[in-house]
C-alpha cells in the first residue's frame, strides 16, 4: 500500500481588521506569497489551484519575502524568530534561523544582491534590525523611531537606502550599509503601514492610516509631493505596489477602494470599487508582472481587471480560518469538494480544477461541525448558530427557509434513504424527515456525541460518551428503542456505515477503531490500533473494504476491514495540526481537510 499527495488547495491569507497584510511575490514574477496561522502559502500567480504550504514555523508566521535571486524565502513569525529556506527543493531545507528581537515580526526586506536582510516589528528592546543572511551579524542599527514598526523596504539599486514606517506616525530614513539613521520624516497625522521603493529606486512611498501617500526621493529621502493632493483615499491605505516600470503604483485601502496612480502626473488612472460591506475592506496589494492582487478583510483575494474596473477578473476563495467539516459529491460526472469552516463558512471546490466558490445568501453564523449529503443532492450541515440547514447543491444559494432551529446545539448529523435525517444534540436526539423535525428524544440518561442511519433506512445508532452506542429502530415518524447497546473502547467521537450497510465502525477518544458486523448482530469483527490520540472522523471506501481515520495526531490512516494489520500510514498528513474531516472522492482518492485551513487530495493504492 503507497499513497502520493495529489493536490494542495490552499488556504487563504490570514487578515485581522485594520492590520495591513503583506503579500510577496517572486522576482521571476511566477509565485505570490502569503501566510496564514504558521504556514507559509506559495500560490502560482497564473494558475492559483496550484500551491505549496511551508509549516516549520512553531509559531504564527505573520510575513514572507523572497530573496531577489529567488532561491530562498525568509520568513518571520510572532516570537521574532527568522527562517532562510530553499524555494528550489520539494523538502524546502532550512539554511539559517536568527532570533533578530523577541517579539512579533511585521515586515522583511532583502538588499537586491540577496545578502542583506532587514526586520521590523514589535520587539521588546529594538523594533527592527539589518543582518547579514549567512551569519545573521547586525550590519546597522534601526533607530528614530520608539513605537512598533510596522513596514521596511530597501533600495534596490545602489547607493543602498532603507526606510522604515511605524505606529509613531513617522517614517525613517537611513544610509548604508552599515544602516545608519539619518532623519524622521513627519508628514502623516496618523500609523504609517507601508514604505515602498520603486524598482528602479528613484522614488519610494509611505502610506498611512491618515489616507495620505507620499512620494520621496529615493536617494535623498527629500518629500516630493503628496498623491492626491490632501487625501488619496476616504480610509486608512493599508499597502501600497509599485509597477514593474516605476511610473505607476497601486493603493488598497479601508475605504473598499484599490487605486492605480500615475506617478507623473499626480493622478488617479482607475479606481477599483471592491464592494460595499465591511468584508470588502482591502488590507493588502501586489503588482506582479501584469497581475494586480488585493486582498480583502473577507481573506479573498481579488484578481483586479483594469478594463471592468467594478468587477474582479477572479476572486480566489477559501478559508482563513480552520476547517471543521468536509464531505464529497459527485454531479454530472464532476466530483466536488465541500469544506465547512470555523466562522460558519462554507466552500465549493472542484475536484480536478481547484476552481473555488460559494454559497450565495446568508448561512451559518457559527463553526460548521458536520455536514453531509442527502440522496436529493443537498448539503445537509449542522453549526454552533443551533441550526441545521438544507442547501440545494445545484441552486448553490442559502435557502432561509429549509433552515431547522434546534432547542440545543447539534454536534453531529447524519442522513439515510427516503427523506430521513438524524442530528445529535448536547442531550437530545432528533429524528428529521423532509427537513423539518419528526421526533426528539430528551432525558437519554447518557450524553450522545455521534450518529448514523443504517442505509437501509432502518436503524438509527447513536455513540455516547462513555463509550456505548445505542440502538434504535425507525419506524414511521418515531424511534423506538432497540434495548440493545454495543460497547466501544472509549468515548464515541465518530461513527460510519459501510456504503453496502454491512459493517459499522466507531472511533473512540481512546485512539481505537472498532467495526461491528451488521448482519451478526452488531458482533465485533476487528479492532483497529495505531493513533497515538483521540480519533476524530471516520470515512469509508466505495469498494466497502477500505475506510479511512483521521486523528488529533495529524495521522491518517487507510485500513483494511478484513485484517487489522494491513493497513497505511500517512504521518503528518496536514503538519502541526490535527485531522478534522475525511472523504473518499473514489476507491484511490481520498480528500482530508484540517484545522490548517487547506484541503488535500492523496492517491491511495492497494
Amino acid at each position: 500500500m503507497s499513497y502520493e499527495l495529489k493536490k494542495i488547495f490552499a488556504s487563504l491569507p490570514q487578515v485581522e481588521r485594520g492590520v495591513s497584510k503583506v503579500l510577496g511575490g517572486d522576482p521571476k514574477g511566477n509565485n505570490f506569497l502569503y501566510t496564514n496561522g504558521k504556514s507559509v502559502i506559495i500560490r502560482n500567480i497564473d494558475n492559483p489551484a496550484i500551491a505549496d504550504i511551508y509549516t516549520e514555523h512553531a509559531h504564527q508566521v505573520i510575513v514572507a519575502k523572497y530573496a531577489p535571486s529567488g532561491f530562498y524565502i525568509a520568513s518571520g513569525d510572532v516570537s521574532g524568530k527568522i527562517r532562510i529556506w530553499d524555494t528550489t527543493q520539494k523538502e524546502h531545507l532550512l539554511k539559517y534561523e536568527y532570533q533578530p528581537f523577541s517579539g512579533k515580526v511585521k515586515d522583511i526586506a532583502w538588499t537586491e544582491d540577496s545578502k542583506r536582510l532587514a526586520i521590523v516589528g514589535e520587539g521588546r528592546e529594538k523594533f527592527g534590525a539589518v543582518i547579514l543572511w549567512d551569519t545573521g551579524s547586525s550590519v546597522g542599527e534601526v533607530a528614530g523611531h520608539n513605537k512598533i514598526i510596522n513596514s521596511v523596504d530597501i533600495k534596490q539599486t545602489r547607493p543602498y537606502r532603507l526606510v522604515t514606517g511605524s505606529d509613531d506616525n513617522c517614517a525613517a530614513f537611513f544610509e548604508g550599509p552599515p544602516f545608519k539613521f539619518k532623519f524622521t520624516l513627519t508628514g502623516h497625522s496618523r500609523f504609517v503601514n507601508c514604505v515602498r521603493f520603486s524598482p528602479d529606486g528613484n522614488r519610494y512611498a509611505s502610506a498611512g492610516a491618515d489616507g495620505q501617500i507620499f512620494l520621496y526621493d529615493g536617494k535623498t529621502g527629500e518629500q516630493i509631493t503628496a498623491l492626491g493632493g490632501e487625501k488619496a483615499h476616504d480610509g486608512g491605505i493599508y499597502a501600497v505596489s509599485w509597477s514593474p516600470d516605476s511610473t505607476q503604483l497601486l493603493s488598497a485601502s479601508g475605504d473598499k477602494k484599490v487605486k492605480i496612480w500615475d506617478v507623473g502626473s499626480n493622478s488617479v488612472v482607475t479606481t477599483f470599487n471592491m464592494g460595499s460591506d465591511v468584508m470588502d475592506q482591502q488590507l493588502g496589494c501586489l503588482w506582479q508582472k501584469n497581475h494586480l492582487l488585493s486582498v480583502s478583510l473577507s481573506g479573498y483575494i481579488n484578481y483586479l481587471d483594469k478594463n471592468n474596473p467594478n468587477r474582479p477578473l477572479r476572486t480566489i476563495k477559501g478559508h482563513s480560518k480552520s476547517i471543521q467539516s468536509l464531505t464529497v459529491h459527485k454531479s454530472d460526472g464532476r466530483s466536488y469538494i465541500y469544506s465547512g469552516s470555523h466562522d460558519g463558512h462554507i466552500n465549493i471546490w472542484d475536484a480536478e480544477t481547484g476552481e473555488n466558490d460559494d454559497f450565495s445568501g446568508k448561512g451559518h453564523s457559527n463553526l460548521v461541525s458536520r455536514m453531509v449529503v442527502d440522496e436529493s443532492s443537498n448539503l445537509v450541515t449542522c453549526s454552533m448558530d443551533d441550526t441545521v440547514r438544507y442547501t440545494s447543491l445545484s441552486k448553490k444559494e442559502y435557502s432561509a427557509s429549509d433552515l431547522v432551529k434546534m432547542d440545543v446545539q447539534p454536534k453531529c448529523v447524519a442522513v439515510g434513504p427516503r427523506g430521513y435525517a438524524l442530528a445529535v444534540c448536547i442531550g437530545q436526539v432528533v429524528l428529521l424527515k423532509d427537513k423539518k423535525k419528526c421526533f426528539t428524544m430528551d432525558n437519554l440518561g447518557y450524553e450522545p456525541e455521534a450518529g448514523a442511519i443504517h442505509p437501509g433506512g432502518t436503524t438509527v445508532v447513536v455513540g455516547d460518551n462513555a463509550g456505548k452506542v445505542h440502538l434504535y429502530s425507525i419506524q414511521g415518524n418515531t424511534l423506538k428503542e432497540d434495548g440493545k447497546t454495543i460497547e466501544a473502547k472509549g468515548a464515541v467521537t465518530d461513527m460510519a456505515y459501510s456504503n453496502d450497510g454491512a459493517f459499522l465502525a466507531v472511533s473512540d477518544a481512546q485512539k481505537v477503531i472498532t467495526v461491528f458486523t451488521v448482519a451478526d448482530g452488531y458482533a465485533e469483527k476487528n479492532v483497529f490500533y495505531g493513533h497515538h490520540a483521540k480519533v476524530v472522523c471516520l470515512a469509508w471506501s466505495p469498494d466497502n473494504e477500505h475506510f479511512a481515520s483521521g486523528g488529533m495526531d495529524m495521522m491518517v490512516f487507510i485500513w483494511t476491514a478484513s485484517d487489522a494489520d494491513k493497513r497505511l500510514k500517512m504521518p503528518d498528513a496536514h503538519r502541526l495540526h490535527h485531522v478534522s474531516g475525511l472523504a473518499w472522492l473514489d476507491e484511490h482518492t481520498i480528500v482530508t481537510a484540517s484545522h490548517d485551513c487547506s484541503v488535500k487530495q492523496w492517491t491511495v493504492k492497494f
